[in-house]
């Protein structure tokens, strides 16, 4: 005897509010980036999604709470794209640096708001929240584990590589955006990093 099953209903309601949620999120992005991080208003991401600023509390709380949900999406994608670099790093020492510095480096530098909003203080005072927070979370915890595999287990090394990787971002961002003048120094930097804590393999530089 054949049973047939009640297909699960759709929860269209919810569906709509998901996409309304997402939508004032994609505007936020969008003031963001023409009038920063702190200065763009409610009013202005109201008006793109074509809503009275009152109207946009049904989804978010507060401007906050938006910048919270920003923070949160911004740190997914980069999780995606950390998860594919961890999961196939290279065996070489030096390499398996040289393939996670320049996954940072490249998806920092493509979105200079996004970058401000996930590793600066461009929001005076503002914290994500605890979900918001956890893919960053995930994303250090997967670095802290290559790089005990690696032998390298000083938490002021680990802060040594993170903030020599940050700094090449922000010169680029700040002084060449769009331009490789501090991309091609990612081989050089990580040589370094890596001659100081005792890593072996061939220089990343191509040099014996």
């Amino acid at each position: 005897m054949l049973i047939v099953l009640d297909k699960p209903r759709r929860d269209r309601a919810a569906e709509r509010r998901e996409a309304t949620s997402a939508e004032i999120v994609d505007a936020a992005w969008e003031a963001a980036r023409e009038q920063g991080l702190a200065a763009f208003t409610l009013k202005e991401v109201a008006e793109r999604v074509g809503m009275r600023a009152p109207s946009l509390y049904g989804h978010f709380a507060s401007k906050t709470a938006i910048i919270d949900a920003m923070f949160a999406q911004a740190w997914r994608e980069y999780r995606v794209v950390a998860d594919e670099t961890f999961s196939a790093v290279p065996s070489a020492p030096r390499e398996a640096l040289g393939a996670v510095a320049t996954t940072y480096f490249e998806f920092a530098v493509a979105d200079l708001v996004r970058h401000q909003l996930m590793d600066t203080a461009a929001v005076p005072g503002f914290r994500p929240s605890d979900e918001a927070y956890a893919p960053s979370v995930a994303v250090y915890e997967q670095l802290v584990g290559l790089l005990h595999r690696l032998g390298i287990t000083d938490p002021d090394e680990r802060d040594l590589y993170t903030a020599l990787i940050g700094a090449l971002v922000e010169q680029q961002l700040a002084n060449d955006p769009g331009g490789e003048r501090w991309r091609r120094l990612l081989p050089r930097a990580v040589d370094m990093y890596a001659d100081h804590v005792g890593l072996p393999g061939p220089s990343l530089q191509g040099e014996p």
